[in-house]
């Protein structure tokens, strides 16, 4: 086991921690595809759970022993740098969730055919930028059945360190990558498009009509400015969610879910 106290914020290895923004992590020669910030034990499990790997452990010197032993053990030539919980809270910035933090390869993405080749139900995240909602849609997407995430890039990284922790770990379950054509280009593979927006020719959520659909692609967008025009125009169909009280709109997370849990198959 090698662990390495820390003594001071300038420690060497300690920077994808510390000083690294998320878009240089991404650029990260550690590994191929870049870095990751994975938070909390439960999380960081979930991850090595599903082959992501650990390129070193930072946690409070309590933890070695305790919420941090198992990963440790998975791993017994991983770096652990550890310390006190104030030295490390001033190392990051932020006060760490249940005291643990692990630098973890990021995998090169699959290609959108790739995924979508056996999928029937996915969603389309248009220019989602909030790193809540990012984390919140793919626990739903998760839970509920969803087969893959395609995000326009315009829209956050699903891997941002945030994201990852409100998702409980869920990014690390469901395929996705980056939508870099068209959302029509989906045709090609045999989906089926639902807009979710207000329009005077939507329908509702639950018309039978969606029930019918092999394999169908749900497009989010944002609450503020919703999906742009051309992209609900170009849809096969334009969906709402039915709401009682003159409320027009939930927050995109909770809309996710509603939707989801109703188009299962």
């Amino acid at each position: 086991m090698n662990i390495i106290e820390v003594t001071s914020l300038n420690e060497p290895g300690l920077d994808v921690y510390s000083s690294l923004t998320e878009a240089q992590l991404r650029q990260s020669k550690e590994a191929e595809g870049g870095v990751f910030i994975a938070e909390s034990p439960k999380v960081i499990r979930v991850a090595l759970d599903a082959g992501y790997q650990p390129l070193s452990l930072l946690c409070e010197r309590r933890h070695i022993d305790g919420d941090a032993s198992e990963i440790i053990s998975r791993f017994p030539s991983l770096t652990v740098y550890t310390g006190d919980r104030q030295l490390l809270s001033q190392l990051t910035g932020y006060t760490l969730t249940r005291g643990v933090l692990c630098a973890m390869n990021r995998p090169l993405l699959p290609t959108v055919e790739e995924i979508c080749k056996d999928a029937h139900r996915v969603v389309v995240i248009d220019a989602v930028c909030d790193t809540t909602n990012i984390g919140a849609i793919f626990r739903s997407a998760a839970a509920l059945g969803i087969d893959a995430v395609l995000l326009t890039p315009d829209s956050c990284d699903p891997f941002n360190r945030r994201s990852v922790r409100v998702s409980m770990g869920s990014v690390f379950l469901v395929p996705w990558t980056w939508l870099d054509t068209p959302i029509t280009s989906l045709a090609k593979q045999g989906f089926k498009t639902a807009a979710m927006a207000l329009s005077d020719d939507s329908i509702p959520l639950n018309h039978p009509v969606l029930k019918t659909i092999d394999r169908l692609a749900v497009i989010m967008g944002t609450e503020g400015d919703g999906l742009p025009g051309e992209v609900i125009s170009s849809s096969d169909y334009v969906v709402r969610i039915p709401m009682s009280h003159a409320v027009d709109s939930l927050n995109v997370a909770a809309a996710a879910a509603v939707t989801f849990w109703e188009l299962r198959r």
